[in-house]
């Protein structure tokens, strides 16, 4: 059974790691900004297709979410800029989307 209040947890620290705030969250997602927030408390669950945007985001799998022992790790950034938009977030999620392929592509070449 999927833990809400652990998938909301590790969004939040990952947001916050990266200077991010729910509204910028919740523009990218093309959500409200409420959404984000009760998911992020563990009051709803974030949907399937949500989740694996925050993923590509984020530069991780959604296994990292879901479990309590994930060692995959995230890809990090840090945003210092203020005007971070949409667009700027969609860029990086396909540039992490992109390191991720990678990344387990050498997995399976070193047969990992």
């Amino acid at each position: 059974m999927l833990n809400f209040e652990l998938v909301g947890k590790k969004v939040k620290d990952l947001r916050d790691q990266s200077g991010l705030n729910q509204s910028q969250l919740a523009e990218y997602l093309n959500v409200d900004q409420s959404y984000v927030s009760k998911c992020e408390k563990g009051e709803r669950q974030f949907s399937a297709d949500i989740l694996e945007k925050i993923a590509n985001l984020f530069g991780c799998s959604i296994e990292f979410f879901t479990s309590e022992s994930s060692e995959y790790c995230p890809i990090p950034f840090a945003l210092r800029a203020n005007g971070i938009n949409a667009a700027d977030l969609e860029a990086i999620a396909v540039m992490n989307k992109l390191a991720l392929n990678l990344r387990f592509m050498s997995s399976l070449l070193k047969g990992e």
